[in-house]
């Protein structure tokens, strides 16, 4: 046993040595016998619990394993450590009333018995066996080096496969929905070399370098609008402008002379283009709202793009040519790997990192693509495994047997039987039986997002993220350039309301050309509106593009986010009238918008009584409300478990946030996921909501679930609901609901 100082080292070592290994099967034989050697023990047991939570035996050291072996759910020692929770460190072990024998493994030779649950984000996923022949429990110190080292072997081996005697068993995998749907095909990598993993060198030749790098992007250039005719009649104009994006990223000149800086520098072309690459991707990186972070996922695109052109190669092509059904897999799978795909071919995308708001989601949202994002490394991968992509549930399933295949394939079937059936619903109101209107919004931020919702009937833009324009570039836009932008937003959605957020930027979402100074805890400080305030000479240009955008005709709606106190309305109303006046001095004709406030603060809630006066509407930002009002953020992998748009404060607050509104008078909209979200649009429809906004994909299905339920039931649901303390219970009640009306398909 070692001494307590060495346990860390210990643990370190074991992990260093258990990466380095090729395959699973490995890194679990490594393991048991490191751990045997170390604690001293004669056996050493690796258990991980499989799909129906039997513990299947992965490797043991000192037992006889001449076939699979699998405890049942519960059963034995190894299943009470795992509902119990706790280890279990006893002598005889074959005494102990729970006791249970596993035929063929000579277990018998053993007498003591320790067993340690494998604990990953507060579930048991496996059991670490330890036993000695002679009949002596474990020194308290043992135990508690094997209580330290397990929790650090469950993040080990959580991704794992579950094995049985060598045949793989359904393997899920969790990650973030990207594009909803399903699909079964087999999983080609997009790996064409990268570009971060380059090493700096010397250059022998600055000049002859920049003259490659020049090549370089007119050659890169080329090839994007080639793409973009590759997929132009599968995508409207504004979709296709995703690859307008990457053009005008490769004409940027801040891209272009970083690049040529470090090449003279000393650098040569492919250290130049990743250090200039990752430069400008650190900084999408380090801003804190999720929509402007992934950005930093198309700098990384374009960079490997790059490096691909640059080395001359891909094999992507040659390994699609062979297989039917093709699932991208990659770091980030790029829009250049997509368009290389025929439409008829590609059945998903599974993506190790990325968000549901990058370029590659979008995309995959256009074109009906079932996609799961940052489901994170998964080892030991090779082309053609079989893989099916469930982006409804934001999970994929490695080597799934026939009968799982058949199962999702049976959904796919009905999937499609009912978008069928709800297609002919794009043009027809979200009507309640009993009579009850709710107007359908999409939500966007992209020119690529404005098409997708008009395909599926969205009466509006209920939000239109207005921060790009100020990423893509190395200065602030100018008025005029946000003008064209807004512009085109106004002219794809003529005669509909367009609901502007105003600039959402400061803490920690640095614009490349404007560093903020560091905060301890950013998310609540300068941000949204209190630094644009701050910075009143941005937000007035803001204000005057957006009215002139929008004209006389144009249906505008300005959006304050974060907002919490009166004087930042007040200070806001003021800039508006200054820029109205402004603009009819010019002789441009423009006409005063509807401002409201989103309703993102817990604090804004019980003002509401003093702003009635001062705003036109309301909305609710459900996502950033939810997480404040729980203190959780849900894209921390370790409490985003606790996290519930369903939690019963966040909907007794709604509630309160309804009541005010109509008390008021003040029309409310709410935006994000809880729009979407079956469950979630029964309580609202119960609250009288009536605007939602949401992705342009689910605004069908949503639209057939409020034509099929009353909103006087949908109000009773409410109440029912109101009543209840716990989450579990109110998905239970809400789930129901939904059955007793036909509508389990929408779940």
């Amino acid at each position: 046993m070692p001494a307590k100082k060495n346990v860390i080292l210990e643990l370190s070592r074991l992990q260093k040595e258990v990466l380095e290994l090729p395959s699973p099967a490995l890194q679990v034989r490594k393991i048991v016998d490191s751990v045997s050697s170390v604690v001293g023990t004669d056996v050493c047991t690796l258990y991980l619990e499989d799909n129906n939570h039997d513990m299947v035996l992965m490797a043991s050291h000192g037992l006889v394993q001449t076939g699979p072996v699998s405890i049942p759910a519960g059963k034995g020692l190894v299943g009470l450590v795992a509902s119990s929770r706790h280890p279990i460190n006893i002598a005889r072990a074959s005494e102990h009333p729970s006791f249970y024998y596993v035929e063929g493994t000579a277990e018998e030779r053993f007498r003591s018995f320790c067993g340690i649950p494998l604990v990953r984000y507060g579930k048991v996923i496996g059991v670490l066996v330890v036993q000695r022949r002679e009949a002596l429990a474990l020194s308290a110190e043992s135990e508690g080096f094997l209580v330290t080292l397990s929790s650090q072997l469950a993040h080990l081996v959580a991704d794992m496969p579950v094995t049985m005697h060598g045949a793989h068993l359904n393997t899920y995998t969790r990650g973030v929905r990207g594009s909803a749907g399903i699909g079964i095909g087999l999983g080609i990598l997009c790996d064409h070399g990268d570009l971060y993993s380059v090493p700096d060198e010397p250059c022998a030749d600055i000049e002859s370098a920049i003259a490659d790098w020049h090549r370089l992007l007119q050659q890169v250039q080329l090839e994007i609008r080639q793409e973009q005719h590759n997929l132009g009649e599968l995508l409207s104009e504004s979709v296709s402008s995703i690859f307008s994006t990457y053009s005008s990223l490769l004409a940027d000149q801040a891209l272009i002379q970083k690049v040529e800086l470090e090449i003279r520098n000393g650098n040569w072309l492919p250290g130049a283009l990743r250090k200039s690459m990752q430069y400008f991707a650190d900084m999408f990186l380090a801003m804190e709202d999720p929509y402007l972070r992934a950005r930093h996922e198309d700098i990384h695109h374009l960079g490997n793009k790059l490096f691909t052109t640059f080395q001359g190669s891909n094999s992507l092509v040659q390994n699609v040519d062979e297989v039917d059904h093709v699932v991208l897999i990659g770091d980030e799978v790029s829009i250049s790997d997509i368009a290389a795909v025929p439409s008829d071919k590609l059945v998903g995308l599974i993506c190790f990192s990325g968000s549901s708001l990058s370029h590659t989601a979008v995309l995959a949202n256009a074109l009906g693509i079932p996609a799961v994002m940052g489901v994170g490394q998964l080892k030991n991968l090779r082309n053609r495994e079989r893989f099916i992509v469930d982006g409804n549930s934001g999970q994929i399933v490695r080597w799934p047997n026939e009968m799982l295949c058949s199962e999702f394939q049976r959904l796919i079937d009905e999937e499609r039987l009912l978008l069928s059936k709800l297609s002919s619903l794009k043009d027809e109101p979200a009507l309640t039986p009993d009579g009850f209107e709710v107007r359908m919004f999409t939500n966007s931020g992209l020119l690529a997002d404005l098409s997708p919702g008009l395909k599926y009937g969205a009466q509006g833009i209920g939000l239109y993220r207005t921060e790009i324009p100020f990423l893509v570039r190395d200065s602030f836009p100018s008025e005029d350039e946000q003008q064209l932008v807004y512009s085109q937003v106004f002219t794809a959605y003529a005669g509909k309301p367009v609901y502007m957020r105003t600039l959402d930027i400061g803490g920690d979402k640095q614009l490349p050309y404007f560093p903020i100074t560091n905060e301890a805890n950013p998310a609540l400080g300068w941000r949204g509106i209190r630094f644009t305030l701050d910075n009143i000479q941005l937000l007035m240009t803001q204000v005057r593009a957006m009215l002139r955008a929008a004209g006389e005709d144009g249906d505008l709606h300005i959006l304050l986010p974060m907002i919490s106190s009166t004087e930042e309305l007040d200070t806001f109303n003021q800039l508006l009238t200054e820029a109205l006046e402004q603009l009819h001095g010019e002789s441009i004709a423009v006409k005063r918008p509807k401002v409201g406030a989103m309703i993102e603060v817990p604090a804004a809630i019980s003002q509401l009584q003093f702003w009635q006066d001062r705003i036109d509407f309301v909305s609710i930002g459900s996502n950033d409300l939810s997480q404040y009002l729980l203190a959780l953020d849900r894209n921390n992998s370790r409490v985003a478990s606790r996290y519930d748009l369903l939690h019963p404060a966040v909907i007794h607050e709604l509630d309160r946030v309804m009541k005010l509104a109509r008390k008021y008078r003040l029309p409310i909209s709410l935006c994000g996921e809880m729009a979407a979200d079956p469950f979630a649009v029964i309580l609202l429809l119960g609250m009288g909501i009536s605007t939602l906004s949401m992705s342009a994909t689910r605004l069908v299905r949503i639209k057939y679930l409020i034509r099929h339920i009353p909103q006087e039931k949908a109000h009773q649901v409410l109440q029912q609901c109101l009543q209840l303390d716990k989450v579990q219970d109110i998905r239970k009640l809400l789930h129901q609901t939904l059955v007793d009306y036909g509508l389990q398909e929408l779940i």
